[in-house]
C-alpha cells in the first residue's frame, strides 16, 4: 500500500523562496508562517519552530530544490547508516 504523502508533509518545516524574500512554512500549508528578507533569518525562525514542534527542517534553494534536511537529532533508532 502506498504511503500517503500528505501525512508526512505536516511534520516538516520548510524554508522556501517567496516573492518578498524567504518564507518559513509548515509542510503542506499554503500560507507562510513568516516571511523574511534573508534566507538566514527565515532559516533561524524555521529552525526554532521546527525544534519546538519536533518536526524536520527542510531548506530549499532559490530553484526550489531541497538543499538540506535537519531532524535535530530526532532520527529513529532503527535507521542504519
Amino acid at each position: 500500500m502506498a504511503k500517503n504523502a500528505s501525512s508526512s508533509k505536516g511534520n516538516t518545516r520548510h524554508v522556501v523562496p517567496h516573492p518578498e524574500g524567504w518564507a518559513n512554512k509548515k509542510g503542506g500549508a499554503e500560507r507562510a508562517s513568516s516571511v523574511h528578507s534573508t534566507k538566514r533569518e527565515a532559516e533561524a525562525a524555521a529552525r526554532e519552530q521546527s525544534k519546538r514542534e519536533g518536526s524536520e527542517l527542510v531548506v530549499h534553494g532559490k530553484d526550489g530544490q531541497i538543499q538540506r534536511k535537519d531532524s535535530h537529532g530526532n532520527d529513529p533508532k532503527d535507521i542504519k547508516g
